[in-house]
């Protein structure tokens, strides 16, 4: 089985109280791409991730995660 990205996209426009297409025009993609993002359907550029953690002022890391057998982002110390 695959890893799958995971994200709290949602929650986190929905805290800051912004539509779909708000949060589109803030980082300059459609409101299609924001959607397609949120259900899990596209997989984000890492550029448009850090655009989205700007927006949204989170870390990228609050905003989407791997899930899946096998994925441990514990880092080592």
């Amino acid at each position: 089985m695959a890893e799958t990205l995971r994200n709290t996209l949602k929650d986190e426009r929905e805290r800051l109280g912004l539509t779909q297409a708000a949060l589109a025009e803030r980082v300059g993609v459609s409101r299609k791409t924001i959607n397609t993002v949120e259900n899990g359907v596209f997989v984000p550029s890492t550029i448009l991730a850090l655009k989205l953690a700007a927006a949204l002022d989170r870390p990228v890391e609050a905003l989407f995660r791997l899930d899946g057998p096998g994925v441990s982002l514990k880092q080592d110390t």
